[in-house]
């Protein structure tokens, strides 16, 4: 796994929790189930990369 993937993956987790909170704050449901579905995405792609990693390695 690439550095930049690794920062693009932790930036995605990140901005998954951040909208999660702001969704809880609100009270908007919607913002913050998207906000999981952004920190499911992110560990999802560092699963698949650790996967290739394992492959190369």
């Amino acid at each position: 796994m690439s550095a930049t993937d690794k920062v693009k993956n932790v930036a995605e987790d990140l901005k998954g929790k951040a909208k999660e909170a702001a969704g809880k704050i609100t009270g908007d449901e919607g913002l913050e189930a998207e906000g999981r579905g952004d920190q499911i995405k992110a560990d999802v792609k560092k699963a698949g990369e650790n996967i290739k990693d394992a492959f190369n390695g």
